[in-house]
């Protein structure tokens, strides 16, 4: 599916719900949004033209997740689309937290928030995974 980009700050990734996504009941359990918010972060920095191999390749670092907080609200199920969000909340020389949000999309556009959460990326180096500093043009695509 593809992404839609609002802006730098704010962006919304559709995600389908398959067998794979769900427990033997066809719900999704717990573990899977943070799966479901690492693809929209990750699909938000490729978008913004930042993704790992990018990163690594021109910068000589890369974004690590080092601290997550998910609250589980409802379940999804199985053929259900999701929107989750990402939207930088807080960034600073070294870290930027991110707050996510998976909404069961409906057609009468009455969102339902399934889940939501905070995840703190960390900048590192490359090669000796030592913490560093964003480089500023990451920063700046960001805001």
């Amino acid at each position: 599916m593809n992404s839609t980009h609002v802006s730098p700050s704010v962006f919304e990734h559709p995600i389908r719900i398959y067998w794979e996504d769900t427990d033997a009941g066809g719900i999704v359990f717990y573990a899977n949004y943070l799966k479901f918010f690492e693809r929209a972060r990750t699909e938000w920095l490729r978008d913004l033209g930042f993704g790992q191999q990018v990163l690594r390749d021109e910068s000589g670092g890369m974004f690590v997740v080092s601290e997550t907080t998910v609250k589980y609200h409802s379940p999804a199920r199985l053929d259900d689309t999701l929107v989750v969000t990402a939207e930088l909340q807080t960034s600073g020389k070294a870290s930027l937290t991110i707050a996510q949000r998976a909404y069961l999309r409906t057609p009468e556009q009455n969102d339902r928030l399934l889940a939501e959460g905070t995840i703190r990326l960390g900048w590192v180096d490359s090669t000796t995974l030592k913490p560093g500093r964003i480089p500023a043009p990451v920063l700046e695509a960001l805001k």
